[in-house]
């Protein structure tokens, strides 16, 4: 009796995605490239059958992938792409990476980076979110100071925003 184990490798970009199938003999079953899109992700991963595992690498896809996929499958691996020393060996393609991806992956040989709840991630690109608006805010408040300044008005004398504006609110 066969093992029904599928192990695939995705080399994911913007417009399309490279796969490679491979079983569990590390017989190369199928390649092909798909659109990247859910729908057509997911009819291609849903007219596999037995035990599937899937791979790709970290990268601007990488959680919206790995949400579409964790559902339809048994098991999702995304790795770091700077620990896969295979892949930087030899030629370079879509479709070569893809299936060393595939080999990797069927070989335990990957290093994976956690990519965990949704809610979680939620939550750091959130706190991300406020660091870099409250770092944007303070670069333009500085920056208007400056100006203000350069013109020969005094700028803010006290801690409130509307004491002393420089669009003549007050002050």
């Amino acid at each position: 009796m066969t093992s029904s184990k599928k192990y695939i490798g995705m080399d994911v970009h913007k417009e399309s995605i490279s796969i490679a199938v491979m079983n569990a003999t590390g017989k190369m079953v199928m390649e092909c490239v798909l659109e990247t899109k859910a729908s057509m992700i997911l009819q291609f991963i849903d007219g596999l059958r037995g035990d599937v595992q899937v791979t790709f690498e970290e990268g601007t896809w990488a959680a919206w992938l790995y949400d579409l996929l964790k559902p339809h499958v048994s098991a999702v691996v995304v790795c770091n792409p700077r620990k896969n020393a295979l892949l930087k060996d030899g030629s370079k393609s879509d479709r070569i990476d893809a299936r060393k991806l595939a080999e990797l992956l069927r070989g335990n040989h990957l290093k994976p980076v956690y990519h965990g709840e949704h809610g979680l991630r939620t939550l750091k690109e959130l706190a991300r979110s406020y660091l870099t608006i409250t770092k944007d805010v303070t670069r333009v408040m500085n920056r208007l100071k400056g100006v203000v300044s350069q013109l020969g008005h005094s700028v803010w004398r006290q801690r409130s925003v509307c004491a002393t504006s420089p669009f003549g609110m007050a002050g």
